[in-house]
């Protein structure tokens, strides 16, 4: 004979376990510290500032434009 299972905690469990799959995913998408995104601002800002410094004025190093 079959086991008897009722359908609201199956449901429930189902629904729980989709929650967690999803909230898994969420952690690997979005899961990086505030220091982490901190550190990666400063990085990019660092970056920027040096090749802002080696841009030239658009003029030609011989005088002309």
């Amino acid at each position: 004979m079959a086991d008897i299972i009722n359908l609201n905690r199956a449901r429930k469990r189902r629904r729980r376990e989709e929650q967690k799959a999803d909230a898994a995913a969420n952690r690997r998408k979005f899961g990086r510290t505030r220091a982490a995104k901190q550190s990666d601002g400063q990085e990019r800002e660092t970056r920027e500032r040096k090749l802002d410094g080696k841009k030239l004025d658009g003029k030609k190093p011989d005088g002309g434009e």
